[in-house]
């Protein structure tokens, strides 16, 4: 079934009432508020730690203020969604600048991830075999293409690839087109749930092959274990929460493509689902900071004890050797 533009006209029978529209958009304004302000005190906790010079806490910082956009973009269509719920199925130029900020901050974020999890392996690769640095420069580099890629695939709709004169329209997330949220959705949503989960099981298996060296040569460190322990945790953490926040919006995208039916032929739950994913997201951008700051710090004292004692750097050098 082709959609025809005529399907989101203004006189498309509304489907809402007072009690849902607060039901839903409270918690999801709640919600986003709290992220928000969460992500504002991580963004400050860091420049204000003296500690915005080592890469890894640049990321955190960048993964801070793109979960605060994500946050505060969410907070926007919210409150569209309160004041003209209609216009989140019909369309209008506001919701489309507000998603089109909200896909920016999305993208933004699982950039960020992405490369946290490559900068753990290298940190880990560095501390053990001393091989690897990371520079102050690249991580700034880093940072720039990630939100040079983020603006301009999240922005593509405000610079025309948008649905709000032209059929294949989104019922779901009108005024986005089918294709756009397509080609945004099915690659990224593959590169959140499968490359940080890769780089950490990477992580495992580089400190069980250098647990397993070190145990041939008569040294066994049971921090090795701990920080392999802790690695898993955190990738587990990392990989479920990716899961439970971008998978429902996925699926949506693909209902929505696989079925292309007018608003009036989807039932109530179809819409609610939507709102929900977007909850789901926002608790993504909540959980990020938690996870990583916590989980990484531990892990951190770990490397540094891996790194610093001068019998551990002999012994690694034996192993080089060998």
């Amino acid at each position: 079934m082709i959609q025809s533009h005529d399907c989101f006209s203004n006189d498309t029978a509304p489907i809402w009432n007072t009690r849902l529209v607060l039901a839903l958009g409270i918690p999801q304004l709640l919600i986003t508020f709290i992220s928000a302000v969460f992500n504002s005190a991580v963004v400050l906790g860091v420049v204000f730690s003296k500690e915005l010079h080592k890469p890894i806490f640049i990321l955190f910082c960048n993964l801070a203020i793109s979960d605060f956009l994500c946050s505060s973009s969410g907070f926007w269509i919210a409150m569209v969604f309160i004041t003209d719920p209609q216009s989140t199925i019909v369309g209008s130029k506001e919701l489309l600048r507000a998603y089109a900020f909200y896909a920016m901050s999305i993208l933004a974020t699982i950039y960020n991830l992405v490369i946290i999890g490559i900068e753990r392996y290298l940190a880990v690769s560095r501390s053990i075999t001393m091989r690897y640095r990371i520079t102050r420069n690249q991580i700034l580099s880093t940072t720039l293409a990630i939100w040079a890629c983020a603006f301009s695939l999240g922005f593509m709709p405000l610079m025309g690839w948008n649905c709000l004169e032209k059929d294949k329209i989104s019922a779901l997330y009108s005024p986005l087109c089918m294709d756009y949220l397509a080609f945004i959705t099915i690659p990224h949503c593959a590169v959140v749930l499968i490359l940080p989960l890769f780089t950490y099981v990477n992580i495992i298996v580089f400190l069980r092959k250098h647990k397993v060296t070190m145990e041939t040569l008569g040294q066994s460190h049971a921090t090795y274990r701990l920080a392999e322990v802790q690695v898993a945790r955190t990738s587990v953490l990392i990989w479920l929460l990716a899961l439970f926040s971008y998978a429902p919006f996925f699926a949506g995208v693909v209902f929505d493509s696989a079925t292309q039916q007018c608003p009036s032929e989807h039932s109530p739950a179809i819409y609610i689902f939507r709102n929900l994913t977007a909850m789901m997201i926002t608790i993504n951008s909540l959980g990020d900071p938690i996870i990583y700051s916590l989980n990484m710090k531990k892990l951190r004292h770990m490397l540094k004890f891996l790194k610093h004692p001068s019998n551990n750097r002999i012994e690694i050098q034996a192993i080089g050797q060998t």
